[in-house]
């Protein structure tokens, strides 16, 4: 039987300094964006589903060590493509970010820059209650154009355009891994819109400022949802999880839900897979 923990990055994760404490040997990492930033091969397998962490990473050289690196919309092209494509354009150039050292391919990801003022007129009609300056934060964040330069056989896995969460992706690629009969969730908080952000790397390079208000879950929680109905096999026990109390899950609570997902302290955690 093989185990995975599952390191998403907010803030309940704190007290946990490094995936290296975790000593059993049946035990695969994964964690999420930022955390390759505790030092080189501190898990297993790292993921990211956001450009301008994507670029961070890359430019950070950590993928050229041994653990697995999963990026979506990672398709490099020939870097010719890069510089025809702003030609007659007027991308302003704080909405442009190349990485360093050149070569001869790059990656293209992001959001056009142009459509930002649209997007957010439209939902703030939409949802008239929102916030327009958290908003703005919020959409503003991944709008741009990141220009990543790349390596031939640089070993960064692809995994397309899943439509998820990096945590989710990392916890659905968990699932995939072959002999896996438990995932333990960790740093899983989900959010709360009239609450401040919650994440560690909060106020950091690529991410929000500390200022920025929480996320609507919804969306994680669908997510969620169907990996967990997906792999009914799999038992997922949730650290120190948010939503098991009071708060409902699709109407009901969670654990009526979904019968495959447990609840563990961390001090459970610390026990199961023998974190020193």
């Amino acid at each position: 039987m093989k185990r995975a923990l599952v390191i998403g990055n907010g803030e309940s994760r704190a007290w946990f300094k490094s995936p290296r404490w975790v000593a059993a040997d049946d035990v695969v990492t994964w964690g999420c964006n930022a955390i390759y930033r505790d030092g080189k091969d501190c898990v297993d397998n790292l993921v990211s589903m956001d450009y301008g962490m994507q670029q961070e990473i890359y430019d950070s050289g950590w993928f050229r060590g041994k653990s697995k690196v999963y990026f979506s919309n990672w398709s490099p092209v020939p870097s010719e493509v890069a510089d025809m494509m702003f030609m007659g354009t007027d991308i302003p150039e704080s909405f442009v970010h190349r990485s360093k050292n050149k070569t001869n391919q790059c990656v293209i990801s992001g959001k056009d820059p142009a459509t930002l003022h649209e997007t957010v007129e439209y939902t703030m009609k939409m949802h008239p209650n929102l916030d327009m300056h958290d908003l703005r934060l919020k959409m503003g964040k991944d709008t741009g154009v990141w220009i990543t330069y790349t390596n031939e056989d640089d070993g960064i896995i692809d995994v397309g355009d899943p439509n998820l969460s990096t945590g989710n992706m990392a916890l659905l690629l968990a699932c995939h891994e072959e002999d896996i009969e438990e995932v333990y969730m960790l740093g899983f908080d989900l959010s709360e819109y009239d609450k401040p952000i919650n994440n560690i790397y909060k106020g950091t390079d690529n991410y929000l400022p500390a200022s920025a208000k929480g996320f609507n879950p919804v969306n994680w929680i669908g997510q969620m949802s169907e990996i967990f109905d997906k792999y009914k096999n799999v038992t997922f026990y949730w650290v120190d999880c948010k939503v098991s109390g009071g708060q409902t899950w699709h109407g009901s609570s969670l654990k009526d839900y979904h019968s495959n997902v447990r609840f563990l302290t961390k001090g459970e955690l610390c026990d199961t897979i023998n974190i020193l």
